[in-house]
């Protein structure tokens, strides 16, 4: 299993939810949830998950939590 770090710059309030590969490490996401109570952050490891073809306890919040620049750690099989 290996692992890579990656920034993401999510979108919060969005009226789509999509993800846009800005280089190997970079990506910009745009989310439903609103940042309150953590809800941004659920739906964003949701849809990373989705977005790698990974289970969603293999993407981890490694910094960022209360920003929109963060840094996720993903294992990839």
């Amino acid at each position: 299993m290996s692992q890579k770090t990656i920034t993401v710059s999510v979108k919060p309030n969005s009226s789509q939810v999509r993800v846009e590969e800005v280089s190997d490490l970079v990506y910009k996401v745009w989310l439903n949830s609103s940042p309150v109570k953590g809800r941004a952050n659920i739906e964003l490891i949701k849809v990373m998950a989705k977005f790698f073809g990974i289970s969603k306890n293999q993407i981890e919040i490694r910094s960022g939590k209360t920003s929109r620049i963060k840094i996720l750690k993903v294992l990839i099989d």
